[in-house]
């Protein structure tokens, strides 16, 4: 599933303020964590509760940033988290194209913009039914941050990686959606060609009985005719 960067930022944003972590996670790539000086931490003692937008945003390590892509690339291809690895330019190009070849490749992804054509994408792939529709939620947590434009346009920037690659599948996730409503459309549309064929067939066969019996009649009344005589 993936988001409106900006709107994704600000979630991950209340959510740390309010004392979430990611401690736990290993970030293993190539088979081994990330050293202290790769990947440096935000905040000192056991979390970053309270922290403000304007360090969130301030924090150049923040793993909130561009966090989408990074999830969806294949690090390797960049040395991991060795940002020595290759310039900067040539990493970000990398990731956002490793990101695009992987979902591409996906069978199914959603946005979370769109949950009902996300539901009928994911039936129509999986070959399965919801028992109750998808809900459309447009007031979250991050819809009720009040930001200027200014740090919105803050936000763009540091996830400017993002904000291609949600171009990207928003377009890539409508073609789908529009492939699958034609295709379904087309296969309705033979059966109905079917099911018309059929009640034509079964009209005929019956036809043909109706016409059969008849004939049976007309003879079974001669022949009383021609005995009597």
């Amino acid at each position: 599933m993936l988001r409106d960067p900006v709107s994704r930022y600000l979630s991950e944003w209340k959510h740390v303020q309010r004392g979430a972590t990611w401690k736990t996670s290993l970030h293993v790539c190539d088979g081994r964590s990330p050293t202290p000086d790769e990947l440096p931490t935000c905040y000192l003692g056991d979390d970053w509760s309270g922290v403000s937008l304007q360090e969130f945003m301030d924090c150049g390590y923040n793993l909130a940033n561009n966090r989408q892509v990074r999830m969806l690339a294949d690090l390797s291809l960049v040395g991991c988290y060795n940002l020595t690895f290759m310039n900067e330019s040539e990493r970000n190009m990398i990731l956002l194209q490793s990101a695009k070849n992987n979902l591409k490749n996906m069978a199914f992804f959603g946005l979370t913009e769109f949950q009902r054509k996300t539901q009928y994408l994911f039936e129509r792939t999986f070959n399965l039914k919801f028992i109750s529709p998808f809900t459309q939620f447009n007031i979250t947590r991050a819809s009720n941050v009040d930001i200027d434009e200014g740090a919105r346009k803050r936000i763009e920037v540091l996830n400017f990686l993002d904000m291609q690659l949600y171009e990207y599948a928003k377009d890539l996730f409508l073609q789908r959606f529009q492939y699958s409503k034609q295709e379904e459309h087309q296969k309705n549309r033979q059966k109905r060609r079917e099911e018309r064929r059929l009640l034509r067939e079964q009209r005929a066969h019956q036809w043909q009985k109706e016409e059969a019996a008849a004939e049976t009649a007309v003879t079974e009344d001669y022949n009383s005719q021609v005995e009597r005589w």
